[in-house]
């Protein structure tokens, strides 16, 4: 072999290899960019229901101050509005605490812009979801009619609209920076839709504990009622 026909083998032996390398870093930084903003979509959801379950549990509240009889047929819509957030905090760990995974993405001002919203969002679950939570179990509002409307939703209805909305800018900034669409959004949350399916044997929903602890907690507090235990 000639000296011009192994430089040429190099070159394009090394060419290809950097030129794979470079195709597998913008796979890997698109996979991150996706797992994290689908995470943000993910969350903006829950707090999106948050958020109207406060703004619901008030319109209720209004009903029954303006007719009292309503009382006992809406008080135990209250525990279900009780606004709650469950989400996990993997992406968060993935993305924040490994070095790497950042210098892969390779964008600062979406690394302060995800930073600014994972930090929102555990201020939305402590402030918010906590806060309401703790309250309502201390008050029990839906035990009787003076309980209900001594229970006041104002701070956490003003605050819980203003992280949300703080919230929902800092995703769409974060796709705007990134280049991701909502129809990519859609297929990946398609995609992992269809994982998460495949985890469960035919394909049965997944029902959080949170959401059946309330569902039981309504029905021993009907029962007790019709019962006339209280």
């Amino acid at each position: 072999m000639s000296l011009l026909a192994t430089t040429v083998s190099i070159a394009l032996t090394f060419g290809t290899a950097a030129i794979i390398d470079h195709n597998k870093k913008k796979e890997e930084k698109r996979e991150i960019v996706m797992m994290v903003v689908y995470d943000m979509y993910n969350s903006l959801e829950m707090i999106e229901q948050a958020d109207s379950n406060i703004h619901k549990a008030m319109l209720y509240q209004r009903q029954i101050a303006a007719d009292t009889s309503l009382f006992d047929k809406l008080r135990f819509y209250f525990i279900h509005l009780v606004p709650q957030t469950n989400y996990t905090e993997t992406t968060e760990r993935i993305f924040s605490s490994n070095i790497e995974t950042i210098n892969t993405v390779g964008n600062v001002h979406f690394t302060e812009n995800v930073a600014e919203f994972y930090q929102n969002r555990k201020l939305y679950k402590s402030t918010m979801c906590d806060s309401v939570a703790k309250r309502f179990k201390n008050e029990a509002p839906h035990t009787s009619l003076k309980a209900l409307l001594d229970f006041d939703y104002s701070f956490e209805a003003i605050l819980s609209r203003k992280i949300l909305q703080y919230m929902q800018r800092l995703y769409e900034q974060s796709k705007e920076m990134m280049n991701v669409s909502d129809k990519e959004i859609e297929a990946y949350s398609k995609e992992r839709m269809e994982m998460d399916k495949r985890m469960y044997e035919h394909g049965e929903e997944y029902t959080p504990i949170e959401e059946e602890m309330l569902q039981y907690q309504a029905e021993i507090e009907a029962a007790k009622k019709r019962l006339n235990l209280k």
